[in-house]
């Protein structure tokens, strides 16, 4: 595959630059304002010391887009439809402004798909962040919006329309009003996303006197539509204090119909003897809200400050499902008629309060101290019916009702300086943790009390300009979501569910990596991370019944040795380039089921980005982007190899202030998720699309002195929110 592509994509690149040299001017022009000559821009992906930054503004295949579009884009992150965002084998919690995203699953999927990747500035991403920050997951994804300081009026409008198999569209705007004392800001997005999802599965039942391969295609339609909005308002009170509210909402309606076929073969026969049909009606409604009060009192002139922040977030969602099964057996009539309906609820109230304290000492050395409580209340509700004729008939024994409570203190400082050449930061963060875990169908009852300590450490070596050495390490944590601890099961079919795991522990992420940069531009690193009791779904087949269900389970260890190189080129002024390469070492052993699977392999991945200028003169840009990933093993799943080269073009109308875009995501289509099993009774697999492969056209205009604006900060329910489904 990769002797394919390659060809293609250079092919494509070098098209790109010889219609850019046919329109380059002879000399670069520059614009002079007041004697101040502007001649540079910033390069799509930056790396610092504590981050690695993509502009998303410069970027034409990701601002044209959605939020969630635009993750795939940024260097190192993956995705998927199940609304995990990850880098390696870390989990990412996703941040807008410095405020933790308080959805996980198809809620963090769509709400992110409903928000316009055009009023995005750039995403920013942490693999080891600072102490300050919550330890919920591997790293952060800090999306930052476009900001201005103008006084009055301003904001932005856009819109696009995507075509895959269906027709998607996002709209949306921001505004900000800033006048002396006061600045109230906010924003709306709305999505309308359909797409198609086809997955082939199968499923070999094997015992030592029988044999049966159950093969299915399944054809899954989504229709999500979604209405995201924030409104905020900062007064100053005098010169040293601030106050602010700010409320968010987000409402979703999905609306999903999946229909299956699989086919039977039995002993080894080519034919199949039976045939299972399976139509599965879907609809869920979600909506979430956050409510926050923040005051912040300046202390002093020199930087001391106290900020303290107050949320209630309530969140709700209804699920309504119905599950339609026959199967045909050769040369008999039709049987085995199974048809249920599911409705389930859940209802999740989280109270939470920080308080942040920013000093210094002996004038030069930063401190940063807080402590934080929240509490959280869960409550599941789980209905199973048969119906029959029509009639639904209550089948207490497969219901479930669970409850889950949460209470969480925590603490941290850190401190940070300069000596000489060197930049020390060093901090550490300890939380202390309850849970309840009540499932009153079941009678079961699960209870942790825990106190964890994470400890960071940031060191940077300036040996000159052009050599720059750093070091850095900490641990963090990932909590398991809610609905992953609910023990409740959601029949897909008469043989098949999902059902959640009560006894699940948090993982525990421990890295360091050692980096050099040189010249500014050029950096090579190399680190280690170890992952404990990874919260990982895994798939239990039972070849006697056969029966197949997925559930949680916490892997043992897996460690990764990791190699990496990053570089901005610019060949020409009117050609930008960045390249990104990391390759791994992976080692991992766990139990699983009933045995012990230990795996050693290699991991490799490309990035790159070609920018290019067409037409300055008519403000003409195309973005040639390209990536691959190699096949690795996530614990006993073996998941293939995926690629992807995506090309857009973009060009400035209405006097700069106006935007339109097209771009074609995936051309080639080689973006499908692909994993299958081979690990002592277990046999299955499956190969998923995703509707990856589309054409997009948006539209984004600004008005006013400049672009939205807020005041960035954190409120103190990020993290619980988030495990919110």
């Amino acid at each position: 595959m990769m002797k394919t592509i390659l060809p293609i994509f250079i092919l494509i690149s070098f098209t790109l630059s010889a219609a850019a040299q046919q329109n380059r001017p002879d000399t670069m022009k520059v614009q002079q304002l007041k004697d101040i000559v502007v001649t540079s821009r910033l390069p799509q992906v930056e790396r610092r010391n504590d981050k690695v930054i993509f502009n998303v503004q410069n970027s034409i295949l990701a601002s044209g887009s959605t939020v969630w579009d635009a993750l795939r884009k940024a260097p190192g992150i993956q995705t998927n439809e199940n609304g995990q965002v990850t880098q390696g084998t870390k989990s990412m919690t996703v941040y807008i402004d410095g405020k933790q995203v308080q959805m996980t699953g198809e809620d963090l999927t769509a709400y992110l798909s409903g928000l316009p990747a055009d009023n995005v500035s750039r995403i920013e991403i942490m693999r080891t962040p600072s102490a300050k920050y919550d330890i919920q997951g591997g790293g952060i994804v800090n999306i930052i919006t476009k900001k201005s300081k103008a006084q009055g009026f301003n904001g932005t409008i856009n819109g696009a329309y995507t075509q895959a198999t269906f027709g998607s569209q996002t709209a949306g705007g921001t505004f900000n009003y800033k006048q002396n004392k006061l600045n109230i800001y906010g924003n709306y997005g709305f999505s309308n996303k359909s797409i198609r999802r086809q997955m082939n599965t199968y499923t070999i039942y094997q015992t030592p006197d029988s044999y049966s391969d159950w093969r299915g295609k399944r054809t899954i339609d989504p229709v999500n539509k979604s209405h995201s909005y924030q409104l905020g308002l900062d007064y100053d009170i005098n010169p040293r204090q601030v106050f602010g509210f700010r409320v968010t909402g987000f409402n979703s309606d999905r609306n999903t119909d999946s229909r299956t076929i699989t086919n039977v073969f039995n002993d080894h026969v080519s034919v199949a003897d039976s045939t299972l049909n399976t139509n599965v009606r879907s609809n869920s409604a979600s909506n979430n809200y956050s409510f926050n009060l923040n005051y912040k009192l300046k202390l002093d002139s020199a930087g001391n400050s106290l900020n303290i922040d107050v949320d209630y977030v309530p969140y709700a969602n209804n699920s309504r499902q119905y599950v339609n099964a026959l199967t045909y057996i050769q040369d008999k009539n039709l049987n085995n008629n199974f048809n249920i309906f599911t409705p389930s609820t859940q209802r999740i109230n989280i109270w939470s309060g920080k308080a942040d304290l920013t000093y210094k000492i002996a004038g030069k050395w930063a401190m940063e101290s807080g402590i934080k409580y929240t509490s959280i209340a869960s409550d599941n509700l789980f209905l199973y019916n048969n119906v029959l004729e029509g009639a639904f008939s209550p089948d207490d024994g497969k219901s479930n009702n669970f409850k889950y409570t949460e209470n969480t203190a925590a603490a941290y400082t850190s401190i940070s300086g300069t000596l000489g050449k060197w930049d020390l930061q060093a901090g550490l963060r300890g939380e202390h943790t309850r849970t309840t875990g009540n499932s009153i169908t079941q009678q079961l009852i699960t209870r942790r009390n825990y106190l964890r300590l994470f400890p960071t450490l940031f060191i940077t070596y300036k040996a000159s300009e052009d050599h720059v050495f750093s070091f850095n390490y900490n641990s963090r944590m990932e909590r398991p979501a809610y609905m992953q601890l609910n023990p409740a099961r959601s029949y897909s079919s008469p043989y098949s569910f999902q059902q959640g795991n009560p006894a699940l522990r948090p993982a525990i992420f421990r890295s360091g990596e050692l980096s050099y940069t040189f010249k500014q531009n050029y950096t090579l690193t190399a680190s280690y991370s170890k992952l404990q009791d990874l919260v990982s779904n895994v798939t239990v087949q039972d070849n006697v019944s056969k029966t197949f269900y997925d559930t949680q389970q916490n892997l043992d260890n897996i460690e990764d040795y990791t190699l990496g190189f990053m570089t901005n080129l610019r060949p020409t002024d009117w050609w930008d380039m960045n390249v990104t390469i990391e390759g791994a070492y992976r080692k991992q052993h766990s139990m699983y089921t009933d045995g012990y699977f230990s795996s050693d392999d290699y991991i490799l991945y490309l990035n790159t980005t070609q920018s290019f200028v067409l037409s300055k003169k008519h403000g003409i840009k195309a973005e040639l982007s390209g990536r691959y990933e190699s096949p690795v093993y996530q614990g006993v799943y073996h998941v293939d190899r995926t690629s992807d080269i995506s090309l857009g073009f973009s060009k400035s109308i209405l006097k700069q202030q106006g935007t339109v875009k097209l771009a074609f995501a995936d051309i080639f289509y080689k973006n499908p998720y692909k994993l299958d099993i081979a690990y002592l009774q277990q046999r299955n697999g499956m190969i998923q699309k995703n509707d990856t492969r589309n054409v997009s056209l948006s539209f984004s205009y600004k008005f006013g002195k400049n672009t939205f604006s807020s005041r960035k900060r954190q409120t103190a329910s990020e993290e619980e929110r988030r495990r919110a489904n």
